[in-house]
């Protein structure tokens, strides 16, 4: 084939499969483009030897041409997230206290992929403990946005986005908690899907009864982001939140008729602002939905409390991760995590409670609203991707920032709602950079949301994927 780097997944599984291109040639491909392209982009951090991966390409090849029984990702390079225990593999959490952390075991995630047949080929980058939806770090500086190198790439699993949209990996894994996977899948012009908590069990978790954070598939398509959701989803007995239904659910077809079903449209989500390049880049989007036959009305879930829910809960989970750390090495930390640890210690019994109300009213109130509405479609990311030299938005259309997280409330305040969630490549602005749209689902209706991210992947523009490799 011309290029494998811009073939879909679940092509390439076919192609391999089928003997007519090895996985060899898939492997020589795409560390030929990471050559190529990461130096520039730096979302590659940790890159195993070429040696080691050849080797693990031609036992893939082995194992088609002796007829052995194939996982359904068998053969496809895919890189993990630098947050996301790979034994043997350095994880640095974009850390330098774990600058030269190797784990000795695998968290369940690269379980699952290398069970389906994914090689390992090394991992992206990702901001100091994920914090903010920036991609750097002082360990390996910042990872450029494949669509213009002066532009971040978002974050946290900003690696994998750029990565991804470059054509250096054709899967990636993320996580998400409060948009992860979707900010820098809208800043890349990807797919990136947060499953409904429990679909992708996770483990280890220093909290295994949270719902918000959630680990999920990134790629270049709805089709192959199901793909590598079926090899990931299912049930675990390490994991309490974990959902029952079975992974080969998402290998059924995506196709569906959406005549008739009711789509919700925001573009002020509970009044957060946004920057009117993302509004306008948007607006042929909601055609799009009525051209396939969904009915589209301008209405919204009431998010009240939500901001006060996400900061008081995501302060708690801060320190409860790394707390410790802090008393012990404050000085090899950001401050933006100092800051998010010590609001953390400042929570008493009293202010958790009361986020904890105002989280269960906005479930509440979230149940009665996707009662009516099938679906509900608003933008990724308040802003279009910005200078790779700023930390975080501190305004947006006039409106002051209060902390370096409220630049991505659209996607925070779905993290709350218990809904699967996915960013699709939806426009461009005026200058050219992607713009995601972001539908929102019932709860646990994951196959739902990924069937109308592919309904309306055709109506929109071009593929990120340039075949030159990135886009200067």
């Amino acid at each position: 084939m011309s290029d494998p780097c811009s073939a879909p997944a679940g092509e390439l599984v076919r192609l391999i499969a089928s003997r007519e291109v090895s996985a060899v040639e898939v492997m020589r491909a795409h560390l030929a483009r990471i050559e190529e392209a990461n130096p520039r982009l730096n979302a590659i951090v940790t890159l195993l030897p070429e040696e080691t991966l050849l080797r693990a390409a031609d036992t893939a090849d082995a194992a088609v041409a002796a007829g052995d029984p194939l996982g359904p990702l068998h053969g496809l390079p895919v890189a993990h997230k630098d947050l996301t225990l790979t034994r043997g593999i350095r994880t640095t959490f974009g850390s330098p206290i774990f600058a030269d952390f190797v784990p000795e075991e695998d968290a369940l995630i690269v379980e699952r992929l290398r069970a389906a047949g994914a090689i390992t080929i090394g991992k992206t980058n990702t901001p100091e403990f994920g914090a903010g939806s920036q991609t750097f770090n002082p360990v390996f500086g910042p990872t450029r946005n494949p669509w213009d190198e002066s532009k971040t790439c978002g974050g946290s699993s900003g690696g994998a986005a750029a990565a991804l949209a470059s054509g250096m990996v054709p899967i990636a894994d993320g996580s998400d908690y409060g948009g992860s996977l979707r900010n820098p899948a809208s800043f890349c012009g990807v797919v990136g899907f947060r499953p409904s908590p429990g679909r992708v069990p996770v483990w280890p978790d220093e909290t295994p009864w949270f719902p918000v954070p959630v680990q999920g598939p990134m790629a270049r398509s709805a089709a192959d982001a199901a793909l590598m959701l079926s090899a990931i989803a299912g049930p675990d007995p390490r994991a309490p939140l974990s959902l029952a239904d079975p992974g080969e659910t998402f290998r059924r077809p995506l196709d569906r008729d959406f005549q008739g079903v009711r789509v919700a449209w925001s573009t002020g989500f509970g009044g957060v602002p946004f920057d009117p390049r993302v509004r306008a880049a948007l607006a042929p989007a909601r055609g799009g939905l009525e051209r396939i036959g969904c009915e589209v009305e301008d209405a919204e879930p009431d998010m009240s409390g939500a901001d006060a829910a996400f900061d008081r809960w995501r302060a708690w989970y801060f320190e409860l991760n790394w707390g410790p750390l802090l008393d012990r090495q404050r000085e090899s930390m950001k401050d933006t995590v100092i800051w998010n640890i010590e609001r953390g210690r400042e929570l008493d019994a009293a202010a958790l409670a009361e986020a904890s109300r105002r989280w269960t009213a906005l479930l509440r109130r979230a149940r009665t609203f996707f009662e009516r509405y099938e679906f509900l479609a608003l933008p990724v990311s308040q802003v279009p991707p910005f200078d790779i030299g700023m930390e975080y938005p501190t305004e947006i259309a006039g409106v002051t920032m209060r902390s370096y997280t409220d630049w991505m409330a659209s996607c925070a305040w779905v993290s709350l709602l218990d809904c699967p969630a996915v960013s699709v490549p939806a426009g461009e602005t005026p200058e050219g950079l992607p713009v995601g749209l972001q539908i929102v689902g019932r709860p646990r209706d994951d196959f739902g949301v990924l069937q109308l991210a592919h309904a309306l992947e055709p109506r929109w523009s071009e593929p990120p994927l340039r075949s030159a490799g990135v886009r200067k």
